[in-house]
């Protein structure tokens, strides 16, 4: 770190006074928190600081907390402190002085200024400078410099400025109870993972964060460097400065400052003289300040010292805001009625002063009151006089009330109640406001004196005081009389309570309404009356409801069509002309029984009614269809009302009567309803809507009422529905009406009769007839058994069959069989059941294992094939005669052969003597020839002749060296590595033995897969004379030991390489035990492997040059990556010049170090070093020569004369002269005699002959010798300055002087111009 880097960030100058400016440390919100303006301390700067208080926080001003504190502050280790003791500094031509002593028995002063106390870094107005300073004992690593304040102290920032060495690691604690307890709140080290590894070394993410800045514990600058720590980290912004946490940060009692660890350097200068090396190993300080204030909490703008101490800054708080306290961390007394505040940023949160009413001088604060009145006040007054009470005194004591003539603090303002004994509570206790006594529950008034609003008769001996008046609420009207206790009923209410309703009405207090009518049906109730409790009607049997409108569960209301007579059941009348009931196939809406009866012109039914409930009026309704003479099909009219049949006419001779109905008339039924609704049931025509047959479910709304109630009041109550269990869906009817829900097929009011035209009433409804009109006469059937009337010569339920011996439906015709059947099939006419072994369509042939003719009939004959079929020993299909011989020729089964079929064929086998027995498949699993009559055993099937690789008594397994599945002839040959494979299993000019199923080859040790074609993981090298190698990959720098099984390479992590990966990669370098580092090479400029595994070197290519191989070569073109080769001059050049351009830059750097510091910039010496700068630069600067250079030089060549040699000679002789008196110089210092030697061994006749030596075409050597000559004088230039500087200059030049062969550089002068 640069020496000013610190300097700058801390704003502390060199004279000990930090001018740190707040801005830079603390957000602006802490600015009015941590200064104050300076002023005088006159009466009327005192008047102004508390003036500064009025309406807004104020502060005491900033300091330094150092200041007359001396006897507080304390060093646990310092030197001297019992004698002299002796010190070193670490310098390398910094004065002549290295060692000291240090003697601190007695205090500083310029008499003695080798003492070096801690009160040394306090700072001072004395104009020490650094003369004096704090030092601890040599080689002490744990040193802990620490301060104790007086009082509590806002800390703002702590600056320490080192002579010595900043520590290599140190940290700085608070403590908050006067050192009982002690926080770090900042470490502080070169390297915070080695000293402190526990603690974060990033930037802090929240301000409270304790971490360890490596910032202020370099080596740089060696003295006068410095460690900052602010309070409160800038970076971050603070909403509150009055938060806990924000005031834990700034708030102390101490503060400790512990050096952990010296800053050591190599002891390679002074171990050799020195024999203990921690005498240059101290800690030393010339400065500590500790910037801080008097902690007020934002309530005073100054303070005064504690017990008549001294010092910069204070500690004890001049209070302002009504506070109290050495922090103002309190109110004063009788100013709590607000809570205590910290001074905030905007407001003073002062204290507010408490009020009684004059009636106490004490009070405190209540947080619960505070909270309860929304903040408005706190206080609670003490002990308060004058009878009264309250947390303001406001009120008056039990028994007295406030008299509202007087004013609150009148200390006669408490007066006694005046309450009425009968109607009060508490001994005649009133509100201590207003006087209000307490009244019981059922009284009220100022003395409690008159009953409530709906209650009576006030009396002392009532708990309640009066009792409550028993007018019903909904019936009566207002409250009843406060003395008497009578109620007034409102109207259809009645009782002495007006409680209940009167007759048929209900539900005084049980509906919205006070009282309802019962709305009681006119039929199925028993009158207009109901409970008066619920509105329940007194309803008639099996009638439900609160009206008793609807029928109860399981019971309905019979319609007003219910009286339904059938004209199937009627009889007909004597001597007329009608027709036996009969069902229809038209679907007409009138028909409801199971048929209907055909009325002939003259005839009649009659019909007999016997379940008439009561004795009434009815209306007769015949339903009925004519039948028209010149329509077949007819067609179904509305139904007549009318009593007479009008059926018969001039094209109408006969009618379709279904059945006869009766219908109450309703202006029959007496006491049933009014006019106005008979007007309505006959205006919506219920009768006609009524007496349609069918169920009542589209009846209006009208009409479905009236004919429910009077079908109540006709049947007296409900009647039950009466479901057939079998063909309903449930038991449940509809409830007016009665109809239950059917099955299929199922009719009837209980469902329990099947519709027309289907049969078998059953659990799942009836079935329909499906009569054949093709057999049948009719579509009826029977419906129990579901049987149709058929024609002649048919049969069968639906009439659809032919009867036996018949086929060919409907035209049924009789079956061909030529004698041998009576029976065939009825679609096809094909015979069945064929006699005298007989078969096919008309038993016209003879059936397997027979021959014959039955056409012509010749009987059948068995077929000896070699037995008949019942034998057990027949093995053909059929046999045929030939009609020429009269042989027999069997036709074998397959796998049997011979004339009657008695052998078996080639491939199949058995033992045909045995009964039972046939010819089967050899069972070789299709791995013989099936023609070789030898490929196996004729009699026990035994394979012989194996083919496709397989073997066994069945060929079921493959032959040895092959595998797979013989049973599909799949075996194929073993393909085992020879190189992995058990030797055993192998053998020379056969294939390997392998599993024969799954074609796994017996492998070696370490060796894998199914042809034991590869290494198991973790090894390699399959082809070696021996088993598979193991891998061996370095477990530290491979991914996995699985290497590659051909090659042996490890899988290495980035850096390494290797086959084990034990060594760095390529392009890599270093310990692969350690760690391998980039070598950072350009891969197109360097050769491969890029660099040198050990160094790191980059490995260039030819033409490549540079640390990474980046660039083109001296004697190379520029352009990267091509670097063509330049012209052959261009290397000479090169070679030659690149050592002066590493001495001129050499020279130049060692003349600038040693002229800044022995000479003043504008002394002689000064100003030729300067005029040198340009001359050494432009040999530092050499590069590649270019042409045009080259070709200038080449004329100065052909200027040179050489033929004054002489001249030359005594040229060089003067020089020399001239340097070894300038050497002379230097002979204090070390012995020139080599050099001297060299400078007399020159003489004429060498020089001749190395200028003779040089040809013309040698241009550039000349070329060479100017720039060694410039070089040379520019050397003798710098000697002569620094001859005259200092003496150890003049060994430092003849050492770098002989390094680069200065006398050969002499040698040249003579010979360029």
């Amino acid at each position: 770190m640069p020496k000013d880097t610190t300097a700058a960030s801390s704003g502390c100058s060199r004279d000990r006074t930090c001018n740190i400016p707040i801005t830079e440390q603390l957000p602006p919100e802490l600015l009015k928190i941590l200064i104050s303006v300076v002023k005088s301390q006159d009466p009327r700067d005192l008047q102004d600081h508390e003036e500064q208080c009025i309406g807004s926080s104020c502060h005491p001003r900033v300091g330094d907390l150092m200041i007359g504190r001396a006897a507080q502050l304390s060093a646990s280790s310092t030197c001297g402190l019992k004698g002299p003791q002796n010190y070193c500094i670490i310098g390398y031509l910094e004065g002549q002085e290295k060692c000291f002593t240090c003697d601190s028995r007695l205090p500083y002063h310029r008499n003695n200024p080798n003492s070096h106390h801690i009160e040394n870094i306090i700072s001072t107005s004395d104009h020490t400078g650094r003369r004096k300073w704090w030092q601890s004992e040599n080689g002490v690593h744990q040193v802990s410099i620490q301060l104790d304040l007086e009082a509590m102290f806002q800390f703002s920032h702590l600056v320490l400025t080192f002579k010595s060495f900043r520590p290599a690691a140190m940290l700085v604690e608070q403590s908050k109870d006067f050192g009982q307890s002690w926080k770090v709140i900042r470490y502080f080290a070169e390297d915070c993972a080695v000293h402190f590894p526990s603690v974060p070394d990033e930037p802090a993410w929240n301000i409270d964060n304790v971490v360890c800045d490596s910032r202020y514990s370099s080596p740089e600058p060696s003295t006068g460097g410095e460690v900052v720590l602010k309070a409160l980290d800038p970076v971050f912004e603070i909403e509150n400065p009055n938060a806990p946490e924000i005031q834990n940060l700034i708030t102390l009692t101490n503060i400790r400052v512990n050096f952990t660890r010296l800053f050591t350097l190599g002891d390679t200068l002074l171990a050799r003289r020195r024999r203990n090396p921690h005498v240059k190993y101290y800690y030393s300080l010339y400065n500590m300040v500790v910037q801080g204030r008097c902690f007020c909490n934002g309530h005073a703008s100054r303070c005064v010292p504690e017990d008549r101490g001294r010092g910069d800054v204070h500690g004890r708080c001049v209070c302002q805001h009504n506070t109290a306290g050495k922090n103002c961390e309190r109110c004063q007394e009788f100013y709590n009625d607000s809570p205590w505040k910290p001074g905030g940023q905007y407001t003073s949160n002062t204290c507010k002063r408490c009020n009684c009413h004059g009636h106490s001088d004490s009070c405190h604060f209540d947080a619960d009151r505070y909270a309860a009145t929304s903040g408005v006040s706190g206080g609670v007054c003490d002990d308060c006089r004058h009878n009264k009470t309250g947390p303001q005194c406001e009120l008056c004591r039990p028994f007295l009330y406030q008299n509202p003539q007087r004013a609150m603090d009148d200390p006669h303002a408490c007066i006694p109640c005046d309450c009425d004994p009968a109607g009060s509570l508490g001994d005649g206790l009133c509100d201590a406001s207003s006087g209000q006594c307490f009244c019981k529950e059922h009284v009220e008034g100022q003395r409690c004196d008159r009953c409530k609003q709906g209650f009576f008769n006030l009396r002392q001996d009532s708990p309640t005081g009066c009792q409550e008046c028993e007018c019903h609420s909904l019936g009566s009207v207002g409250s009843c009389d406060q003395w008497t206790g009578s109620c007034e009923c409102m109207p259809l209410a009645s009782g002495p309570h007006c409680d209940r309703c009167v007759v048929s009405f209900w539900g005084l207090g049980n509906s919205v309404f006070s009282c309802s009518p019962c709305e009681c049906d006119i039929g199925g109730a028993h009158n207009h009356t109901c409970f008066p409790e619920d509105g329940q009607c007194h309803c008639l049997p099996n009638i439900v409801g609160q009206h008793c409108s609807d029928p109860a569960h399981g019971y309905f209301l019979p319609s007003l069509n219910y009286f339904l007579y059938e004209a199937e059941h009627a009889t007909p009348m004597t001597g007329g002309n009608s027709i036996p009931p009969r069902a229809s196939s038209s679907v007409s809406p009138l028909w409801t029984g199971l048929g209907f009866v055909r009325v002939v012109d003259g005839a009649g039914l009659v019909f007999t009614v016997e379940n008439l409930p009561a004795s009434m009026e009815y209306q007769l309704v015949i339903h009925y269809e004519p039948e028209f003479t010149e329509n077949t099909n007819s067609m179904p009219l509305f139904p007549s009302l009318d009593t007479r049949l009008r059926c018969f006419g001039r094209q109408v001779h006969s009618c379709f009567v279904f059945q006869m109905g009766l219908i109450p008339r309703i202006d029959s039924v007496q006491d049933f309803c009014s006019q106005r609704v008979l007007d309505s049931y006959h205006r919506f025509d219920c009768i006609g809507l009524a007496a349609r047959p069918g169920s009542q479910d589209a009846l209006p709304k009208v009409c479905e009422q009236l004919i429910k109630s009077l079908s109540a009041r006709i049947h007296h109550g409900a009647i039950a529905c009466r479901c057939n269990v079998i063909g309903s869906l449930r038991p449940a009817c509809s409830k007016l009406g009665g109809f239950c829900e059917c099955k299929p097929n199922v009719i009837g009011r209980c469902c329990d009769t099947c519709a027309p035209l289907t049969f078998g009433f059953g659990p799942e409804g009836c079935t329909r007839c499906e009569c054949d009109p093709r057999g049948s006469v009719s579509e009826m059937c029977d419906q129990v058994r579901g049987q149709c009337a058929c024609r002649s010569q048919i049969k069968g339920r639906r009439c659809d069959q032919c009867q036996s011996g018949l086929w060919g439906f409907p035209l049924c015709r009789l079956c061909d069989c030529n004698g041998l059947s009576e029976v065939c099939e009825e679609l096809t006419g094909e015979c069945v059941n064929c006699r005298e072994h007989a078969a096919g369509p008309s038993c016209n042939r003879c059936e397997v294992g027979y021959y014959g003719n039955p056409v012509s009939g010749q009987s059948c004959q068995p077929c000896m094939c070699p037995d008949s079929l019942s034998s057990g020993r027949f093995f053909a299909t059929s046999c045929q005669q030939d009609l020429k011989s009269s042989s027999v020729m069997c036709f074998c089964w397959e796998g049997h052969t011979g004339a009657h079929c008695d052998q078996c064929s080639p491939g199949f086998y058995g033992n045909l003597t045995l009964p039972g027995a046939h010819c089967q498949p050899c069972p070789c699993n299709n791995n013989i020839d099936p023609d070789d009559r030898d490929a196996c055993d004729s009699l026990t099937g035994k394979c012989l002749h194996c083919l496709h690789n397989t073997r066994g008594p069945q060929c079921q397994h493959c032959i040895l060296g092959y595998y797979g599945n013989a049973l599909q002839s799949d075996c194929k040959e073993c393909s085992c590595d020879r190189r992995g494979t058990e030797v055993g299993h192998c053998h020379q000019g056969r294939p390997c033995f392998c599993d024969p199923t799954t074609g796994q080859c017996p492998c070696r040790t370490r060796v894998a897969g199914v042809l034991c074609d590869e290494c198991e993981d973790g090894s390699w090298d399959l082809s070696g004379a021996l088993e598979c190698q193991a891998c061996r990959c370095d477990p530290a720098n491979s991914i996995s030991n699985i290497c590659d099984k051909v090659t042996g390479q490890c899988p290495c992590h980035p850096g390494f390489g290797g086959r084990q990966c034990d060594k760095c990669g390529d392009s890599y370098f270093g310990n692969p035990d350690l760690q391998c580092l980039s070598c950072d090479c350009n891969l197109e400029g360097s050769e491969h492997p890029p660099c040198n595994p050990e160094t790191g070197e980059c490995l260039c290519r030819a033409g490549v040059a540079g640390i990474s191989c980046d660039e083109c070569a001296p004697g190379y073109e520029s352009e990267f990556p091509s670097c063509k080769k330049c012209h052959p001059c261009t290397s000479l050049w090169i070679q030659n010049v690149t050592n002066a351009q590493k001495a001129a830059q050499r020279m130049k750097t060692f003349i600038s170090h040693h002229g800044n510091n022995q000479h003043p910039p504008g002394s002689h010496y000064w100003q030729q070093m300067l005029a040198m700068y340009p001359k050494l630069d432009a040999l530092a600067n050499l590069t590649c020569l270019s042409l045009s250079k080259v070709e200038n030089m080449e004329k100065l060549y052909l200027q040179i004369r050489i033929r004054n040699s002489n001249k030359v000679t005594m040229d060089s002789i003067d020089t020399r002269q001239e340097i070894k008196l300038k050497l002379s110089m230097c002979r204090n210092r070390g012995n020139l005699a080599a050099l001297e030697q060299k400078v007399k061994e020159l003489s004429e006749i060498k020089l001749n002959q190395k200028v003779r030596k040089h040809s013309p075409h040698q241009y550039l050597s000349f070329i060479l010798f100017f720039i060694f000559r410039f070089y040379s004088v520019l050397k003798m230039e710098a000697m002569e300055q620094l001859l005259g500087l200092k003496p150890d200059i003049c060994h430092f030049v003849h050492l770098k002087l002989s390094r680069f062969q200065f006398v050969c550089l002499l040698l040249s002068l003579p010979y360029c111009e």
